[in-house]
């Protein structure tokens, strides 16, 4: 004959809220999706349905007016979608201000080879009529 070993209801219940705490802050340690449902709060905690239906239904129930309050998203979930949404608009910033800097670098370059031309007419001799020449560097710039 065997005998049972008294439960611990203290046990039981402190069991089930910090698995609760776990799927609601989404670092759960034993249940396998991380869904806020009944079933994974009782995964997460180790229990049967009946004892936790049995003697410890206000803390499903309290587990399950969290989960409503919560609006079904885990702490940690709607943390990281906060972070996404932050990271998402400086992406957007970051792409506008890319945008603005190729557009004036296309502008410099085409001015570049303008005047490149310019000076090459210039220095063929033909060029315009009007134009001045500078006189030659006397120092040479180094590194260019």
């Amino acid at each position: 004959m065997t005998t049972r070993r008294p439960r611990d209801l203290s046990s039981e219940r402190s069991a089930l809220r910090a698995a609760a705490d776990r799927l609601l802050d989404g670092t759960p340690l034993h249940s396998e999706s991380g869904r806020l449902t009944v079933t994974e709060l009782l995964r997460e905690s180790g229990l049967r349905r009946d004892v936790a239906y049995g003697d410890h239904k206000d803390l499903v129930e309290e587990f399950q007016a969290r989960v409503r309050a919560q609006q079904h998203t885990p702490a940690l979930a709607q943390s990281l979608v906060d972070e996404n949404t932050q990271l998402k608009q400086k992406l957007a910033d970051a792409t506008s201000a890319l945008a603005k800097e190729r557009e004036a670098s296309a502008v410099l370059r085409r001015l570049v080879a303008e005047l490149d031309l310019e000076l090459r007419a210039v220095r063929e001799g033909t060029g315009p009529a009007r134009v001045t020449s500078l006189p030659a560097r006397r120092h040479p710039v180094r590194g260019i």
